[in-house]
């Protein structure tokens, strides 16, 4: 028997393919989607105290998770971080191209993102120096740490929690028949509460788009730290994505339709299904049914009289 062509650029959330998109505008999606994201994620705890005040920063931060999900996960797959690139690049779920367009796209949407924040902190008289300011929301670890986390630990907290975030998106979005509103309501709680814990450690955005936005424009320091918060979060999305990639060749899941080649008929032998349905549907004599029914009958009968075992 054929199979579709295993292949497709993203798994729409709900479990299923949408109607073929094209590249720029999935591009487009998770650019503005990243932006978003870096808006309400960075620019609230600029504009707040998180140190005193950390749950609404990173509610807003779930909360626009779940409203980019939403408002573009129908078109991109609604991605807005490399580290959720990643994972569906290794589980099988996009294909490389594609994946390494998303991430250049997400990076611009956060960079912009936190362009226009910077710039709205050099309108402000009251904040003298906008890098500075920039400094509150950076991640990092040591002496940058608001709890003065070493190292180890906010490696192993980067990589733990973007391991779930990606384990929660690729298990939400593949979903048989589920709602399009499981994995944004689903990835945006999750986010929510892991930036709850990363706030707290040092601001750890689990998201690399985000954390080279925030660094680029705060101090020095920042940038110094920056491959840490790129290298731990990818590492977590590619442990989640290999164990998504082994259960679905260990499970045997349904063949997937490619996005691109949806409605093209791209088999492998199109002419061995035409034979087997041929075989199948092929109508059965009404006597050789007859017969074939009686005989039945007749065994079973013979069975409970004792006459055969």
């Amino acid at each position: 028997m054929s199979t579709p062509v295993p292949a497709r650029d993203a798994l729409q959330p709900g479990g299923t393919v949408s109607a073929p998109t094209g590249l720029l505008p999935r591009l487009a999606a998770e650019a503005f989607g990243s932006l978003f994201l870096a808006v309400a994620g960075l620019g609230v705890p600029l504009f707040s105290i998180p140190q005193s005040s950390p749950v609404p920063s990173a509610l807003a931060a779930g909360l626009a998770v779940t409203a980019a999900m939403l408002a573009f996960g129908h078109i991109s797959g609604g991605h807005f971080n490399p580290a959720i690139t990643l994972g569906h690049l290794l589980a099988g779920r996009i294909r490389a191209g594609a994946a390494a367009a998303y991430a250049a796209a997400q990076l611009v949407g956060a960079l912009v993102g936190a362009l226009a924040l910077f710039g709205i902190l050099r309108t402000l008289p009251s904040i003298p120096d906008s890098r500075t300011a920039f400094d509150t929301v950076a991640a990092g670890f040591g002496e940058h740490s608001i709890i003065q986390a070493p190292l180890a630990a906010v490696v192993l907290l980067e990589l733990l929690g973007a391991a779930i975030i990606v384990a929660v998106f690729l298990g939400a979005a593949g979903r048989e028949g589920g709602a399009r509103t499981v994995a944004p309501v689903a990835v945006g709680l999750s986010f929510a509460a892991l930036l709850q814990v990363g706030q707290a450690v040092g601001n750890l955005p689990f998201n690399p788009a985000r954390a080279v936005a925030s660094a680029v424009f705060s101090s020095g320091w920042a940038v110094e730290q920056l491959w840490v918060f790129l290298v731990a979060p990818l590492a977590g999305a590619a442990i989640a994505g290999l164990v998504f990639r082994i259960g679905d060749v260990t499970g045997s899941p349904a063949p997937v339709v490619d996005v691109e080649t949806a409605g093209e008929g791209t088999y492998a032998d199109d002419d061995d299904d035409d034979a087997d349905a041929a075989a199948v549907t092929e109508p059965v004599p009404a006597g050789a049914a007859r017969e074939e029914k009686a005989r039945g009958v007749s065994e079973v009968q013979e069975f409970f009289d004792g006459k055969k075992s």
